[in-house]
């Protein structure tokens, strides 16, 4: 929470200089009570008060004028709102490594289910594209509101091929570019998901220096455990299939973006629930100030009305 007009802050000392006032007063009454001889005898004919009610007044009106106070002082809070300037590019990797099983029932599947939970989580006007790749991008679709079009290519991906990072990382920033309004830069970015290590095309740290000067940052998911393997060429081998989430890594620092590391199906879905909540939105602050105002006028009326009944009175 943030304030417009802190200086009104200080009017918050009043609270305890009030609360030093009372307590001074009260001192002063007992210090020139009255002796009643027959004290018993009144106290049972004005009856037992909770110790409560003789302070609920007075601790409502003070919590009355705290809460005015910072009504004065024009308090703001950060919300999430949804955006509809930003474009996103997914580019997701099919390479034959996403045949590993390490991530349940394999990788690729996960990932696919990963995607539409992503997608879930944008508001629909959202444009979004997508680049699907393994030795090279074999499915390039321009951001669209029709999220459908993308889904239909994380469907469609089937695990084969090597893993040229950089090729599509460099197909999903032109996309983008081209996707622009000539002379503005609206919000973009770029989500990665890749378990393997490069191996062929461009160098994608390179790619990421690049779209960094363009402000088109890139998040990174790195997907799998050290210990996979996936069928290899000839009957009964196995090829290891290792992740390399340094490279991501070093991928999103260098672009401006956040790089993320899943090594099972459930990890992944919520990392890329956080993304599309996370890229979705924009941060906006409003002002509140109406509803301290409300509350501390709310507050005042229940110290009153406490005052009048539970107010100390003789019968």
């Amino acid at each position: 929470m943030s304030f417009a007009s802190p200086l009104f802050l200080l009017g918050l000392l009043l609270v305890p200089l009030a609360l030093l006032a009372l307590h001074a007063a009260r001192r002063r009454a007992r210090r020139y009570a009255v002796r009643f001889t027959a004290a018993p005898a009144l106290k049972l004919a004005a009856g037992t008060v909770p110790a409560w009610r003789t302070h609920l007044p007075t601790a409502a009106a003070l919590a009355a004028l705290a809460v005015l106070t910072l009504a004065l002082a024009k308090p703001h809070r950060t919300v999430d709102v949804p955006s509809e300037r930003a474009t996103i590019m997914l580019v997701t990797d099919h390479s034959r490594s996403m045949l590993a099983t390490d991530v349940k029932p394999d990788r690729l599947t996960a990932a696919k289910k990963a995607a539409r939970a992503f997608i879930d989580q944008l508001p629909r006007r959202i444009p979004l594209g997508i680049v699907a790749f393994s030795g090279a991008p074999d499915a390039v679709q321009a951001p669209s509101r029709d999220h459908d079009d993308t889904r239909q290519i994380i469907e469609a991906q089937v695990a084969d091929g090597a893993t040229a990072t950089g090729d599509a990382l460099t197909a999903a920033t032109e996309a983008l570019v081209r996707g622009r309004p000539i002379g503005r830069r609206p919000p973009a970015a770029i989500v990665l998901l890749s378990d393997g290590q490069t191996s062929g095309g461009r160098d994608p740290v390179e790619v990421a220096r690049s779209a960094r000067r363009l402000k088109i940052p890139i998040f990174t998911v790195s997907l799998g455990t050290e210990a996979a393997t996936v069928p290899g060429p000839q009957f009964g081998s196995r090829l290891p299939a290792v992740p390399d989430p340094e490279t991501l890594r070093e991928i999103a620092d260098v672009s401006g973006g956040k790089a993320f590391s899943a090594e099972d199906d459930e990890e992944l879905s919520s990392i890329y629930k956080a993304l599309g909540s996370q890229l979705g939105t924009r941060k906006e602050r409003r002002e509140i100030t109406s509803a301290f105002a409300i509350g501390g006028l709310a507050l005042l009326l229940g110290a009153a009305a406490a005052s009048v009944r539970w107010g100390a009175r003789l019968p």
